[in-house]
């Protein structure tokens, strides 16, 4: 499971300026299956935060709302 760590978040700042802060969480889906999401915030949580971008990811952004998000590579 997550181990509680104090890290510095990986922080994005979209073309308008605003910066969010990488987080991910483990959930368990309907059929009972855990997955891995990752979300961009505009507050910090230490509790999920990350301090990288994942290996097989990269950051992009929706081009209408400046919203980063993480897509497979």
């Amino acid at each position: 499971m997550w181990k509680k760590r104090s890290i510095v978040a990986y922080t994005y700042k979209n073309s308008k300026g605003q910066t969010y802060y990488l987080h991910s969480k483990e959930v368990t889906l309907k059929g009972g299956r855990k997955q891995v999401i990752y979300y961009f915030s505009r507050t910090e949580d230490p509790k999920f935060s990350l301090d990288a971008v994942p290996a097989d990811r990269v950051v992009s952004e929706n081009p209408r709302t400046g919203l980063p998000l993480l897509k497979k590579k």
